[in-house]
């Protein structure tokens, strides 16, 4: 093969893990939106550089603006090479993308084409990545979904852990999305990812399972936090098999005091949550729970939100939009420890979840 070699991504696609590195040549604002999977981050213009070339480009013309990136796309590629890949043989084979597959990835490719390693480049580049993936989600593969339930508290990202832990195979939506789920679910040191990102996330998943084996995910509603999950694989858990896991309320409200301290530490935060319920359980109560929080009566507040809010709504929407709900397998949880969750995980994985 001739290199650099230009190829598009359904080509590319049965060989993508084989490459040694996957370079994103694109600023650094485009590629903190989305990325391919495992991809690096080397901007051939960087988002400074990136406005001057083009706004010489639309102001003065195309070889004003070339003649002003060109020796800035040398000396950063140049960096690369004498830093980053100073230490890669001539096997080294990278694979190399811009956004549409242009001059930015083209000016790499051929550096390292010159210098001897068998780069590809993306055709296309990012953009055709993309359009790639929204394709992929709009049918996604044929899986074996177990969609585990259970109201607030109940520990399914807890046991959905530990499955995977034990070699299960494990959809964590809410792990990929960086958040809980519900009006409490942001996590404080981890913003949630763009749509984009979180679609690439959920299709390198989904392209990664074995179509044999079941595959556990969680019954989470249309959005998780800001982001939506794909209607087509929203369908397929809305029609699949369902596990309902149940645990005593007094525990649940244990294991919501572990997995939400930062809560508990910090009343005038979760009095801003809750302020979203205004218009669900009116001012009153909505004062009252405020009350509870500034005087530090976690427990209590905790069992109020999940006897008047979240398990009246939970079983709700799972009775609505779950349809396998009804002839569920039942989990029960007899205490919260590690080994609670490996009991009722090696029950599942070992053969315990027939659809």
């Amino acid at each position: 093969m001739k290199y650099p070699a230009v190829l598009n991504f359904e080509t590319i696609l049965p060989a993508l893990d084989e490459f040694d590195t996957i370079i994103d040549a694109r600023s650094e604002s485009e590629f903190a939106l989305d990325h391919l999977p495992g991809a690096i981050n080397c901007p051939v213009l960087d988002d400074e550089q990136r406005i001057l070339v083009g706004t010489t480009y639309k102001q003065v013309g195309a070889f004003e603006a070339k003649k002003i990136g060109a020796p800035l796309v040398a000396k950063n590629i140049a960096r690369y090479v004498e830093t980053l890949f100073a230490d890669k043989p001539k096997e080294w084979k990278p694979l190399v993308y811009c956004w549409r597959g242009g001059n930015r990835s083209g000016s790499m490719a051929l550096i390292f084409a010159k210098i001897g390693w068998p780069v590809v480049q993306l055709d296309g580049g990012y953009k055709a990545y993309r359009a790639y993936i929204a394709t992929a989600l709009e049918d996604p593969p044929a899986l074996d979904l177990r969609v585990v339930c259970g109201t607030t508290g109940s520990g399914k990202t807890r046991l959905l852990e530990t499955l995977d832990a034990i070699g299960a195979q494990v959809l964590d939506l809410e792990g990929l999305a960086a958040h809980r789920g519900s009006v409490l679910g942001n996590l404080p040191d981890a913003p949630q990812p763009t749509q984009k990102a979180f679609e690439s996330a959920i299709w390198d998943r989904l392209r990664r399972f074995d179509a044999s084996r079941p595959v556990f995910v969680e019954s989470e509603s249309k959005k998780v936090g800001n982001l939506r999950v794909p209607d087509a694989l929203m369908a397929r858990m809305r029609a699949a098999p369902c596990i309902r896991l149940e645990l005593d309320r007094p525990l649940r409200v244990d294991l919501l005091m572990e997995d939400y301290r930062h809560f508990a530490r910090d009343a005038a935060a979760l009095n801003g949550q809750l302020e979203h319920l205004v218009q669900l359980h009116g001012r009153a109560r909505i004062d009252a729970w405020h009350e509870m929080a500034n005087e530090g009566r976690m427990p209590e507040l905790v069992d109020q939100l999940l006897v008047e809010h979240y398990d009246p709504a939970y079983l709700k929407s799972i009775d609505r939009n779950f349809t396998q709900y009804p002839q569920a397998q039942v989990v029960t949880l007899s205490g919260i420890a590690p080994d609670d969750f490996l009991a009722a995980a090696r029950q599942l994985h070992d053969g315990g979840a027939e659809a």
